[in-house]
């Protein structure tokens, strides 16, 4: 049978016996006001961080990139198991929200289990096992505890996300040795330990932990490891390389100049990328490209290579905007630099190109700007026809973060699934909804803008008329008029609302929080930092990183506390 159970009690009773037991105290870190140069060179004037109540601990599930992306720098690049992460919730619409409320049935344990199978046996192959164990047994076929000691130190440290306790890695020395004796192979032995590391809650569970804060009384800090953790799952999506780990260690992260000089090396990285691919991959709810399909009929040049490659060409465009030009945020919407693939290239109406090359979409071209990507388009479309309403609602609530309720019960859709002959538009269909009392309140905000994305189909291609009727892209968001989407891109562009939106996004996903009322002082000077800085988003990042609100908070009163407690105790059922 398999059953469902909270994070609190993830991986009690797996397969190889070992528990989850994690203890949350409260937590803060330096100020990261000071003025800074911007990536564009521009001095950022000096402005004093707001209090606030700050970003407390977090228990969260690490999730799949996460753990691929650690396994990678650890074991190396080719170590990359085809493995698939327990499902979560999208909350304030990131789903990095959703990992502290995921749970883990048996069946998923299983699977956890097989990879870390799977990883040990390719860590000790003979063609690989050079990266990770550096030294040599003095017999191949017998136990060696201190070459085992030298290399499970290393590899549960970096799993671990800090030092091992010596207990722990003579259990893990003394497991390793047992089963080489066992199996007459030293290496054998090595990856029994191994596996045992890798299904750890240690490994699987990001557990935040806090420490009063010795220059601040009355509030917590999180403890160096804590920090280090946040960070680079932050900028990086992975767990802390070794760099970071010393200064967890050295207690250089909690001082203000040292955690800016690693901030400072960690957005220097080519690691950021990974990092910045992973917070838009989840803002842009890409995680619907593995199973998007469309009516082969409809569309039989779309398959799933061209959702696999759609959602590459949207990140390999953000990250080269973003990161290699050190571009601002909102030209992202109107940019007509981009990559394309082959499978890409039938349905932008190109030539076939080949493997991935940047290209740029002449000044005549109806495409400008991520809205005109297929990964847009399509994604926010129904498998056989195009929708207004999904792509109007995209905007709004992942760009704009703007929530658009949910459509009333028992809506009547029939002017939209059979449309009279004389609606030979989705523009002649959709006004069916703004006339519709009970409808129309919703899609007034969705739907005029969803129809200047109209001069592409369900699948992304470019199309001029739809059943012989020539489609009016024109339209207006938020008061800004336009006549084309090349015309929308640039009025979002303009808008307040893209800015403000990234800043709320970038500072929930870091810390992990969900933001609330008490932090409007805190996102209003983010934004000023952010404007000022040319929305360049690396400078946006340290922003956050250096912030007092990324690592501190205020201790709560006892009676408050014992009453959070209580309400996030786990359930027992």
């Amino acid at each position: 049978m398999s059953s469902k159970v909270r994070l609190s009690s993830l991986l009690r009773g797996s397969a190889i016996g070992l528990a989850a037991a994690f203890a949350l105290s409260s937590c803060s870190g330096p100020t990261g006001t000071e003025g800074a140069k911007t990536a564009a060179g521009k001095q950022v004037a000096a402005v004093q961080e707001p209090e606030s109540s700050g970003a407390e601990p977090r228990l969260r599930l690490i999730t799949r990139d996460q753990y691929l992306n650690t396994l990678a720098y650890v074991f190396g690049a080719d170590v990359r198991p085809d493995v698939e992460f327990a499902p979560v919730e999208r909350v304030d619409g990131l789903l990095r929200l959703g990992t502290s409320r995921a749970g883990v049935n048996d069946t998923q344990l299983e699977l956890y289990q097989k990879t870390a199978q799977f990883v040990a046996a390719q860590v000790i192959e003979p063609t690989r096992r050079n990266f990770v164990i550096t030294c040599k047994p003095v017999n191949e076929k017998a136990a060696d505890a201190a070459c085992a000691s030298q290399v499970l130190n290393r590899v549960g440290r970096l799993m671990f996300r800090k030092s091992l306790e010596k207990d722990k890695l003579d259990e893990l020395v003394g497991h390793a040795n047992s089963a080489a004796d066992r199996l007459g192979d030293f290496y054998a032995g090595l990856a029994v330990s191994i596996e045992e590391i890798l299904m750890s809650p240690k490994a699987m569970l990001i557990a935040e932990k806090a420490e009063p804060d010795p220059k601040n009384p009355g509030h917590m800090r999180l403890d160096a490891y804590s920090l280090a953790s946040r960070l680079s799952y932050f900028l990086w999506d992975a767990a802390p390389d070794e760099a970071l780990l010393k200064a967890a260690e050295t207690g250089e992260i909690q001082t203000e100049k040292g955690r800016a000089r690693i901030v400072d090396m960690m957005i220097a990285s080519p690691r950021l990328k990974d990092g910045l691919r992973a917070f838009f991959d989840d803002m842009y709810d890409f995680e619907k490209m593995t199973t998007l399909a469309k009516d082969a009929l409809v569309y039989p040049a779309f398959t799933g290579l061209t959702a696999e490659d759609a959602r590459e060409q949207t990140l390999r465009t953000v990250t080269d905007h973003l990161i290699t030009k050190k571009g601002d945020y909102r030209d992202l919407y109107t940019t007509r630099t981009t990559f394309l693939s082959p499978p890409l290239a039938a349905l932008y109406q190109l030539p076939t190109t080949k493997g991935w090359i940047e290209y740029q979409f002449p000044e005549s071209s109806p495409r400008a700007g991520v809205l005109t990507h297929i990964s847009f388009l399509a994604s926010h479309s129904h498998p056989g026809r195009s929708s207004p309403t999904l792509r109007g609602k995209a905007l709004r609530e992942l760009l704009l973060c703007q929530p658009v309720p949910r459509p009333p019960a028992n809506v009547d859709f029939s002017a939209l699934e059979n449309p009279k002959a004389e609606h030979k538009t989705q523009r002649d269909r959709v006004n069916f909804h703004l006339e519709n009392p009970v409808c129309a309140g919703c899609h007034r905000i969705t739907d005029p803008i969803g129809l200047a994305m109209e001069n592409f189909d369900g699948s992304g291609r470019y199309r001029t008329s739809e059943r012989g009727a020539t489609i009016d892209a024109s339209g207006n968001l938020d008061g800004k008029q336009y006549t084309s989407v090349v015309g929308l891109a640039t009025a979002l562009h303009d808008h307040p609302g893209l800015t403000s939106c990234l800043v709320k996004r970038v500072y929930s996903y870091g810390t992990g929080s969900q933001t609330t009322k008490d932090d409007a002082e805190m996102l209003k000077f983010l934004n000023a930092r952010f404007e000022s800085a040319g929305y360049r988003v690396p400078d946006l990042l340290r922003t956050v990183a250096l912030s007092k609100s990324f690592s501190e908070f205020k201790e709560a009163a006892p009676a408050a506390a014992e009453a959070k407690t209580a309400s996030a105790a786990p359930a027992t059922h």
